[in-house]
């Protein structure tokens, strides 16, 4: 589902703008393994990514590594298998905040850097930072852009993505928050439908019961955005408002279209670039500052932000430039601002 060519433009832009800078203080020895819960198209940034940061940075690897289904045990016995296949720096979208700080842990334990990417474990574990989107901040601000072209009084239904997922009650709260501050109501929430089977059958079927009944649609997950998109469109009827989440191109095309007011990017390209990055840096002998900026977010107090921007039909063919700008911006401070390197 994702526009694999213009995601490879942006990849490449992106190493331009830090290409040379950083290559001499590379160690070859440095083999990533960047690794989801399980298989999802946000994800496929990440191994654009890592082919990238190999590249510019001279690391030995940093490869993309995907358990068959969304089960914690077989994420965790990937991790181990990894290990004995040489691998020594773990970038991980944790299959669970709680479940998987044993074996994160223990990935630690080997003198492996350890950082979980796009969500977060929870506090005390030996991940030495949670870099990924503020899912609650973008949720917020994307319930406020939709705020603005609904009126007063609003009906709003919010589609979005697993439990499991520690970043679907963080989007949870921040939606009803912020529509209960603008004077909206949140008169639907559907959950567990990050995948095309349960979100087709759940968004089409609460749609063609109600969509008389509600204003405005947000989604939080990036299947139900596609679905709800192509929802819209089948329908056809441009009344009801929404704000969806990433940059697929049905997403995209629904609001070019007039279907869909705009979507919140993300940065998993930047997530896997950055995080990379540091993890060569770590094993090369860089400690994390005592006194980093992290932000404390709800599971961790140990949160960079990978940055989050809305685009709405003004900005859909710019949204390259958008992913491109926030990683550089955060890749040019990030040694002064998080390591201490010598």
């Amino acid at each position: 589902m994702t526009d694999i060519k213009k995601l490879s433009t942006m990849c490449a832009a992106v190493a331009g703008l830090v290409l040379g800078t950083t290559a001499a203080m590379a160690d070859s020895s440095t083999r990533v393994a960047l690794v989801p819960g399980g298989p999802h198209p946000y994800f496929a940034a990440w191994e654009l990514a890592g082919k990238d940061a190999a590249k510019d940075f001279g690391l030995g690897a940093a490869d993309y590594k995907v358990p068959q289904k969304w089960e914690l045990s077989l994420q965790n016995q990937m991790l181990e298998s990894l290990v004995t296949q040489g691998y020594n720096a773990f970038l991980v979208f944790p299959g669970d905040p709680v479940g998987t700080v044993a074996i994160a842990d223990e990935l630690a334990a080997t003198g492996a850097p350890v950082m979980a990417l796009a969500g977060c474990l929870k506090d005390p574990s030996q991940a030495v930072f949670c870099m990924g989107t503020d899912t609650g901040n973008s949720a917020y601000l994307g319930t406020q852009e939709l705020l603005k072209v609904l009126p007063k009084g609003a009906k709003i239904a919010h589609f979005t993505g697993f439990l499991v997922d520690p970043n679907t009650q963080l989007r949870i709260d921040a939606v009803e928050k912020a529509a209960s501050e603008g004077g909206a109501e949140v008169v639907q929430v559907i959950a567990d439908i990050d995948a095309p089977e349960p979100a087709e059958e759940k968004i089409n079927a609460y749609l063609a019961a109600h969509a008389d009944d509600v204003d405005g649609i947000i989604t939080t997950a990036w299947v139900p955005a596609v679905v709800a998109s192509n929802a819209l469109r089948k329908i056809g009827d441009k009344r009801i408002k929404m704000v969806g989440i990433d940059h697929d191109e049905v997403v995209l095309g629904a609001i070019k279209d007039g279907y869909v007011h705009g979507t919140m990017l993300q940065n998993p390209y930047g997530q896997g670039y950055l995080g990379s990055y540091a993890a060569d840096r770590l094993r090369s002998g860089c400690t994390v500052k005592d006194d980093a900026p992290f932000k404390s977010i709800a599971l961790t107090d140990k949160f960079i932000d990978s940055g989050t921007v809305f685009a709405g039909a003004d900005a859909v063919d710019n949204y390259v430039s958008s992913m491109q700008n926030i990683t550089k911006e955060i890749f040019d401070g990030f040694e002064d601002t998080y390591l201490n390197c010598g």
